[in-house]
């Protein structure tokens, strides 16, 4: 219980700050209207670096955050079955809980807001030029790199006196936020099942103002890509390291 409660926790704030970055640079109004992809890269890798403090702090001490993240660990024999269904379902609830929070907190911006696609961009992902065989590509390789540079911090190579040691949060977050520089641009680097999905079922139910469609016809990409990046990158993990 104390692993589901720690992965629900980590995840929900991941969202309250993620999401919460995007709803400052996008919504009307706000206070950060319009201060652009820096920021909003920034936020986030704020917002894995706390979730991933928070997740260990309330009793997971494995702190994925992430389903992908999660299925590679089970590949890699970290989790049982059972062990990884439980872990992602917080992951999940987290971040639809985590994305009402972020609703009410911007509460008096949405009907400010004109734009439908702005208001979904706040919840959930969305391609900057709409294939779904090169969104799906770019969403397994930051994946890749995703699962790999966590594998790299927290290996045997660099713990028990290397830096991970203390640092782990840190670097996971400045991991996050080179693959938002480096990898983003084309999808706006879901890398994470739940980040995406929860935050869009929540986007979904919610009455936000004027908010038009959640775009399921693509909300698939961002779960499954990752899923399989997860498992890719966990292969190539244990082939080389």
């Amino acid at each position: 219980m104390d692993n589901f409660i720690g992965e629900l926790l980590g995840t929900m704030f991941l969202i309250i700050l993620g999401d919460g970055v995007v709803a400052n640079v996008l919504l009307a109004k706000s206070k950060g209207e319009n201060s652009g992809w820096i920021v909003i890269t920034t936020g986030w890798a704020m917002a894995v670096m706390v979730g991933v403090f928070v997740a260990i702090s309330a009793g997971a001490p494995q702190a994925d955050i992430n389903p992908a993240v999660t299925l590679a660990k089970t590949v890699m024999k970290t989790y049982t079955i059972s062990q990884m269904v439980s872990t992602m379902l917080a992951q999940l609830i987290g971040a639809f809980l985590g994305a009402v929070v972020v609703w009410i907190t911007y509460l008096g911006h949405w009907r400010e807001t004109d734009d439908a696609g702005l208001k979904l961009g706040v919840f959930s992902t969305a391609p900057a030029i709409r294939n779904r065989t090169t969104n799906m590509i770019t969403e397994i390789i930051g994946t890749i790199v995703l699962v790999m540079g966590v594998g790299a911090i927290f290996s045997g190579a660099t713990a028990p006196n290397g830096p991970s040691v203390g640092l782990g949060p840190y670097l996971v977050g400045a991991l996050v936020w080179g693959i938002g520089l480096s990898l983003g641009g084309p999808t706006g680097y879901a890398i994470n099942p739940a980040r995406d999905l929860g935050p869009r079922i929540a986007h979904q139910l919610l009455p936000i103002a004027g908010k038009g469609s959640s775009d399921w016809e693509y909300g698939w990409i961002p779960v499954v890509a990752p899923l399989i990046g997860g498992v890719i990158g966990a292969v190539l993990w244990q082939a080389f390291f």
